[in-house]
């Protein structure tokens, strides 16, 4: 039987449930359940990028354009949605590479839908670059917000690096930014178990710290995931919480199924209230929210943030040395450049500076300094850095010829004039190696008033056969950022010739000791290493009773990054001592060479002890051929119950003595007693940063480590698991070298001058020869001083903001060193003014001389005036301008046609000849 059709019996529409899942509702939302949690999560719609790691830039440069495009398509889509960005190298990318894209930003940040946080050019490793590279990173960051945006980020955010000094608090302050979002070091990394605290660096400045919980990215799809992990891993206390979401690393950012999630999970309450919000958002509201009260009563954090990733102190030696010449070439070249502007009337360059800096900043980034970047990254790294140095280079070479030319150098035949030239605001008292030619019968160095100066023969660079290719090592006693004038005159120096200088002191080499009037050395034949170090100021060897190894090799099975590692101070062979030479012996300095070998690999330390040295230094030159392990080289002392102090950037921290590796920037110190008598010894070097102190045990006394090298595979991260037969790529491999210096001192590492020490290793004086000529300036002179003691300047620059046409103003910042409040003297005599100021414990400040001789005005670190007049106001008093100079002061005829030595000798044979 057939029936008839059916009418259409479809149910009506009815509401969408309350789940999860399904076709949702638009907002408007409905009113959330009763039941859901009382409180608030700010969504942080973000897209870390990192624009190198596992790839290389040009990869990141096109990830941000594409990463930005589908940020503001978000926006187009989604009404409520709020995009958070940081590292302003990836505006400055899109700008150049896509208009479009960037004023569909700008107009984004005018309306307040694209917040920008951070302030700085990437998110650089926290713990290595110098704290000059911090302050640029929020000069160049904040100044393009402001011109190009209109803005300028008030939080701070390094969301990915692997630790943070405890100077950046202050640093932080001094550009704009009230507060500090990061990730590491988790809650199982140290002892901090607020998820916001204050965090305070020495001096005093606090930034509101947030901790982000779980992770900075998420998947692509729901969130879910991301709100249940942040939720169980941060403070149950705080109540509202921010939470980061958005496809990250390689870039991605929130996707529709991430803003979809949001909605739905908001309005089924299930982790309270969810809006889509910013860090600026969250810290106004929990600020409301808490009042004064509640803000005063969170907790305050007074150190570092540390510890995670501990390998990436020493992956990759080559990046860490690359950083550590940069910066100190472009800080020379800054330095220059203002006195080649302000005193010779030539043209401030700061475009060549900024793209200088900005490449040294870019190379900061958190996965190309700690060494974690694919192997090809650092072929870029290099050609970048390169190119920094190369741009202080000729400034620095340009700035010093101007100069040279018009330094009042009299004729005098058969001699050759040299011109040492000091880049730090002290006096620099020093070594000086020079290479020189047409001298045959070798020759003795007078300073400019004819006075004996103390030298030495030494080998030269060139192996040919040009006889007339010779080197001598003279001790120059340059002012304070300035230059003296030397002459080589040929011969051996007159009998009688009036010495200047520091007196020479007794020095007294061999093949076992090393010792002047100051230190004495002691080396064992067997190990190549020092068996004393005798201090004579004090009576104190600081070596008495130590025992231990030098060199410790070991297996390093750990990755990269070396994560889970809290120690190196591993077990580990020494290396074979296989030759013990005195390569040099003179009236200046000494040199003793040490030749090891371990495995398919060699390391040669050279000691040197000058006749007047308070400090032995050693030149390192290592060719490793090993893969998968270490390189200790530890330093052990005779000091009891010790003290270990490390230099962090623009300061120092305490930290225990307990064999744990730790991050350093240019020395760590070790104090305590030696037989009943205080002491300490110093470990100063320039290219290594992986440290650790290591107390007494029964079979070594304690000891200095420094990690000289680790060879593990590139950018292998744990807990991948390396395949036996794989081909892979081992970092470290072939030959580096640094310097380091060991300097004994009474007990307390504030009188030894350490961070000035470890900025003369790494920027060293400069000599060049030069020719005869008149000229208005003096045989020496100096352009800035700040009188060596615990005060340092650490940036003479030119301004950055400069009318169109004008000079620059002189910028000069100071920093107090010793952690005690003091009085500040800086002589500018490139200005004609002295600024006296009083600087607080650590505390940072910057002044901006104007060149028309206008009032100084203090500035922050971004270089613009302070918003409140400082607590203490600096004095400003005139000084003896340094002599300018003008505009032409060629050589005269007689000065360009000087013979030179060769000429002098032959007219002499030919003269004997003749008679």
């Amino acid at each position: 039987m057939s029936r008839a059709p059916r009418a259409d019996r479809r149910s009506p529409e009815a509401p969408v449930a309350n789940a999860a899942f399904g076709r949702q509702p638009a907002p408007p939302r409905p009113v959330r359940p009763l039941a859901a949690p009382a409180r608030t999560l700010h969504m942080v719609g973000n897209a870390h990028l990192d624009p190198v790691w596992l790839w290389p830039w040009q990869e990141g440069y096109q990830e941000a354009r594409a990463t930005f495009w589908s940020a503001i398509h978000r926006m187009d889509e989604y009404p409520d949605f709020v995009f958070t960005c940081d590292q302003v190298v990836l505006l400055s990318w899109v700008e150049e590479s896509d208009p479009e894209l960037f004023e569909r930003i700008r107009r984004r940040v005018a309306e307040g839908r694209w917040q920008m946080v951070g302030g700085w050019w990437v998110e650089p490793d926290c713990n290595l670059p110098m704290g000059e590279s911090f302050v640029r990173q929020g000069l160049y960051g904040q100044r393009y917000l402001k011109e190009k945006l209109g803005v300028i980020a008030t939080v701070g955010m390094n969301a990915d690096p692997f630790g943070h000094n405890g100077m950046l608090p202050q640093i932080l302050r001094g550009q704009g930014m009230d507060s500090y979002c990061f990730l590491r070091p988790g809650p199982h990394e140290n002892s901090l178990d607020a998820t916001a605290f204050w965090w305070e660096s020495p001096d005093g400045s606090r930034v509101l710290g947030y901790r982000i919980p779980f992770e900075y990215c998420s998947a692509p799809g729901d969130v879910a995931g991301q709100a249940d992990k942040a939720l169980g891993t941060l403070d149950r206390d705080l109540g509202d919480v921010m939470v980061f979401y958005g496809v990250g690393n390689h870039g991605g950012g929130p996707t529709r199924a991430n803003i979809d999630s949001i909605h739905r999970y908001d309005r089924m309450g299930t982790f309270g209230a969810m809006t889509m919000s910013s860090p600026r958002r969250y810290f106004d509201e929990l600020a409301a929210r808490l009042g004064a009260d509640g803000l005063e009563d969170l907790p305050v954090w007074r150190t570092d943030l540390q510890l995670h990733a501990a390998g990436c102190y020493s992956a990759h030696s080559g990046i860490k040395l690359w950083q550590r010449r940069a910066q100190a070439a472009v800080l020379n070249a800054e330095r220059w450049a203002a006195v080649g502007a302000l005193a010779f009337g030539l043209d401030y360059p700061r475009e060549d500076l900024g793209r200088a800096w900005k490449q040294i900043l870019f190379n900061q980034f958190h996965d190309v300094l700690p060494g974690s970047a694919i192997e090809p990254a650092y072929e870029d790294a290099r050609d970048q850095l390169g190119e920094a140095v190369a741009i202080s280079k000729r400034i620095i070479t340009r700035t010093h010829n101007v100069i040279a030319r018009q330094v009042e150098i009299p004729l005098e035949d058969g001699t050759q004039p040299v011109l040492v030239f000091n880049p730090h605001p002290w006096r620099v008292v020093t070594a000086v190696e020079l290479q020189y030619g047409s001298q045959p019968q070798g020759i003795h160095v007078v300073d400019g008033d004819g006075g004996l100066v103390l030298s030495q023969r030494v080998q030269s660079v060139a192996t040919t056969n040009d006889q007339g290719r010779h080197a001598t090592v003279l001790e120059a006693d340059v002012p304070p950022l300035g230059f003296r004038l030397y002459r080589l005159r040929p011969g051996a120096a007159p009998w009688g010739a009036v010495r200047t200088g520091r007196p020479p002191g007794v020095l007294r080499a061999s093949e076992t000791v090393l010792e002047n009037d100051l230190l004495r050395v002691e080396v064992d034949p067997g190990t190549g290493w020092l068996t004393s170090l005798l201090d004579k100021r004090s009576g104190v060897d600081l070596l008495a009773g130590a025992a231990g190894p030098h060199t410790q090799v070991c297996q390093d099975p750990t990755d990269t990054w070396g994560h889970h590692v809290v120690s190196y101070a591993w077990p580990g062979d020494e290396m074979r001592t296989v030759r013990v030479l005195l390569r040099e012996s003179g009236p200046l300095r000494a040199r003793l060479r040490v030749e090891r070998e371990w495995g398919r690999s060699t390391m040669v330390e050279e000691l040197v002890l000058g006749h007047a040295d308070d400090y032995l230094e050693v030149q390192v030159t290592i060719d490793w051929r090993e893969q998968a392990h270490l390189l200790k080289m530890r330093f052990p002392v005779g000091i009891t119950d010790p003290t270990a102090t490390y230099e962090i950037p623009f300061g120092s921290t305490t930290r225990p003595v307990d064999a744990g590796e730790h991050p350093g920037q240019s020395w760590v110190d070790v104090t305590g007693e030696v037989q009943g008598r205080r002491a300490g010894l110093a470990v100063v070097n320039d290219a290594k940063h992986g440290y650790d102190v290591s107390p007494a045990s029964a079979e070594a006394s304690a000891s200095i480590g420094i990690t000289a090298l680790r060879s593990p595979v590139y950018s292998w991260h744990d807990p991948r698991a390396l395949d036996p037969d794989g081909i892979y790529s081992f970092q470290d491999q072939g030959i580096q070298r640094f310097r380091y210096r060991l300097v004994p001192h009474d007990g307390d590492w504030r009188t030894a001058g350490l961070s000035r020490r470890a900025a003369e290793l790494g920027s060293p004086v400069r000599a060049m020869l030069e020719s005869f000529h008149p000229g208005p300036l003096p045989d020496r002179q100096s352009y800035a001083s700040d009188g060596g003691g615990a005060v340092m300047v650490t940036a003479v620059k030119g301004s950055e903001d400069v009318p169109d046409g004008a000079a620059a103003d002189l910028v000069v910042r100071a920093v107090e060193t010793t952690g005690s409040p003091t009085r500040a003297r800086i002589e500018l005599p490139l200005v004609g003014r002295v600024v006296e100021a009083d600087l607080g414990p650590s505390q940072i400040r910057t002044f901006r001389l104007p060149a028309d001789g206008g009032p100084m005005v203090e500035v922050d670190l971004v270089e613009w005036p302070l918003a409140e007049t400082p607590a203490a106001p600096a004095d400003v008093l005139p000084l003896a301008p340094a002599v300018e100079g003008v505009e032409s002061t060629g050589p005269t005829p007689d000065d360009s046609d000087a013979p030179n030595p060769a000429e002098l000798e032959a007219r002499d044979a030919e003269g004997r000849d003749g008679s």
